[in-house]
């Protein structure tokens, strides 16, 4: 097959030329369907995946965690509560529109005060947005912040169309309009969502498919089925299980780091009515929950011993994870003992809200065998994604079995999670102490002064138990062998700048 010499070539791949005699579409395979396409309203981890095809943030982060710019071209401490932010020039919207400083202000007052935000509790440590030039703007704090720049490489950090989201309105994440490598073009629920390449894109030379579809499944066989049939190129999960599968297969690669993120059990200990059980209003109960879960035998048993017994939010590769805090080992007869103690009859019924995917239904039945040894009658309700969130945020859960992706930055791992406030606080849990910890870890930089608020933390999370942290997986991400290109970052999301087929045909 002949190429043409003159087409642009991967930079760290400058010997391998990219076909050009057919349109070059990229099917990348989801565990789940995400849910709302909003930046300012969005809050799956998959959806996350389809947004970094298509909308480009401020900053982003590096396979070693370091901050670099994105649509932002650099930025200035002014002093600890003054951030000066440089926009990158020549950079324009799908829709044509240019990206400056009033839709940077516009983006981040979306965040701040839209109905429903999710991003609020991540930037309001901003108190005003001033436009200093075109390509400028000053963000003045309310108090130090040494999260915000981290938060800014993520949806916090995404730039829309201020236009296209006026027009739109509450149905902007129908069809949204932002500023990365590839446009909205379609989506069908629980089938794919389809991008197109945008020709405007302002780093156009690292972009080497025409279109981006996403197929989520949550049966992980058949994803795994279909990246060996070559219906699919990447699967952005592979169970831990299905590994040597993929290894043994020669069309195809496997690509392992770990994550930065964790599963748990929240618990509504306040969210509403369904607050008002055993387990939610009583900490002994919960500890005694906690005891019945044999952590390591689940993630041997479901996950291969890939993923890592936890009882914290930030992964053993953060300078802010605490060595001495370790997961408890299962105790049947003191789980037994804490339920006398705590007074209540046997078996205590629990509900745990589930998603659907393969593993987490297994690993929930390992779940409610062991912890009806210890005395509990666990009832399993599995539901869709972003059905599950959406019950959680209302309050319609006793129990949720939910993951969290994960930040570089720990209070993008724990405060939305435990702070009174947050967003991510499906069980409304309330604790002063632990509230003024995490906003006071906010406001200091220095590693080993912020890890002493978070010591102060989890003195009391360990004792409240509103969230019992289970394992911290690895991100497993199965591809064709003929994908080139392909950088992994441990927040788990799929960057599509520089990756290409190999050759003439995938």
């Amino acid at each position: 097959m002949r190429y043409i010499m003159h087409r642009c070539v991967l930079a760290a791949f400058t010997a391998l030329a990219v076909t050009q005699a057919s349109a070059q579409t990229l099917h990348i395979g989801l565990r789940q369907d995400p849910d709302l396409l909003d930046p300012t309203l969005g809050s799956s981890y998959v959806g996350r995946i389809v947004f970094a095809g298509m909308c480009d943030k401020l900053f982003d982060i590096d396979e070693k965690l370091n901050i670099v710019p994105q649509l932002a071209s650099g930025y200035e401490w002014k002093d600890q509560t003054h951030l000066l932010i440089r926009l990158r020039p020549g950079v324009i919207f799908h829709d044509g529109e240019k990206l400056d400083a009033e839709a940077a202000k516009y983006k981040l007052n979306r965040d701040l005060t839209a109905k429903g935000s999710m991003r609020r509790g991540e930037i309001n440590s901003i108190e005003t947005i001033e436009v200093i030039d075109p390509l400028t703007v000053l963000l003045t704090l309310h108090a130090p912040s040494s999260p915000l720049l981290a938060q800014l490489t993520d949806r916090a950090g995404m730039m829309i169309s201020p236009k296209a989201a006026e027009a739109a309105g509450d149905k902007f994440g129908l069809h949204p309009v932002c500023a990365g490598p590839f446009e909205f073009e379609s989506r069908v629920a629980q089938d794919k969502i389809v991008l197109k390449r945008f020709p405007g894109y302002w780093n156009a030379g690292a972009i080497h498919f025409d279109e981006v579809v996403y197929q989520p499944n949550v049966n992980a066989t058949a994803r795994l089925e279909n990246l060996r049939a070559g219906a699919l190129d990447l699967v952005e999960y592979i169970l831990p299980t299905d590994v040597e599968t993929v290894k043994r297969d020669p069309k195809l690669r496997i690509a392992i780091n770990g994550s930065l993120a964790y599963t748990g059990i929240t618990i509504n200990v306040g969210n509403g009515p369904a607050a008002n059980t055993i387990l939610g209003q009583n900490k002994l109960v919960r500890q005694a929950f906690e005891l019945s879960i044999d952590r390591d035998a689940l993630v041997q048993v479901v996950f291969n011993n890939m993923n890592t017994p936890t009882a914290q939010a930030n992964p053993s590769s953060s300078a802010y994870y605490v060595e001495s805090l370790k997961p408890p080992a299962r105790d049947v007869e003191k789980a037994k003992a804490l339920l006398a103690q705590a007074g209540v009859k046997t078996p205590v019924p629990v509900v745990l809200t589930i998603t659907n995917e393969t593993d987490i239904q297994q690993a929930s039945e390992v779940i409610q065998s062991m912890a009806r040894e210890a005395g509990f009658d666990v009832k399993i309700r599995s539901m869709e994604f972003a059905s599950s969130l959406q019950a959680a945020y209302a309050g319609d859960f006793e129990a949720y079995l939910i993951g969290w992706s994960g930040r570089a930055d720990p209070d993008g791992n724990m405060w939305q999670m435990l702070h009174g406030s947050g967003t991510f606080n499906y069980g409304h849990y309330q604790n002063p102490d632990v509230d003024k910890a995490l906003d006071d870890a906010r406001t200091v930089s220095a590693v080993d002064q912020r890890r002493a608020l978070y010591a102060k933390v989890w003195e009391r999370e360990r004792d409240d138990l509103p969230l019992i942290y289970l394992w911290a997986p690895a991100n497993i991400v199965g591809l064709k062998a003929s994908i080139i290109g392909f950088r992994q970052v441990p927040d788990g999301l799929i960057r599509l700048q520089g990756m290409a087929f190999q050759g003439a045909s995938k």
